[in-house]
């Protein structure tokens, strides 16, 4: 079961980290999905497993790919619009309940 449209009212557009070349970070193209975003601080651990502070945690489809260093534009076209970069993302897949991915922004 996917999450309900409904539930997603905004929109975010997602650039997904794709590794280093010889002039830096190399990332997709640019792909709009909907969202539920949520501006909020939180201690969360990166990859390393370092502490690392999360300003914002985006919630979409589990169909969205954006591993960790993916750039993801948060409230876009509007005054508060930023490319924040993604330190974890998270899959939430179970029979009974709406399926999402959950994605923890610098």
């Amino acid at each position: 079961m996917l999450i309900p449209a409904r539930l997603l009212p905004h929109r975010v557009t997602v650039e997904p980290y794709l590794g280093s070349g010889a002039y830096g970070d190399v990332f997709g193209d640019p792909v709009d999905h909907r969202a539920y975003v949520e501006d909020s601080r939180r201690l969360v651990r990166d990859d390393t497993g370092a502490e690392v502070v999360s300003e914002t945690t985006v919630r979409t489809r589990p169909d969205v790919s954006a591993p960790p260093g993916s750039r993801i534009t948060v409230w876009p076209t509007t005054a508060r619009e930023r490319v924040a970069r993604v330190i974890t993302n998270s899959l939430y897949d179970h029979p009974a309940a709406p399926s999402h991915c959950e994605f923890a922004l610098t």
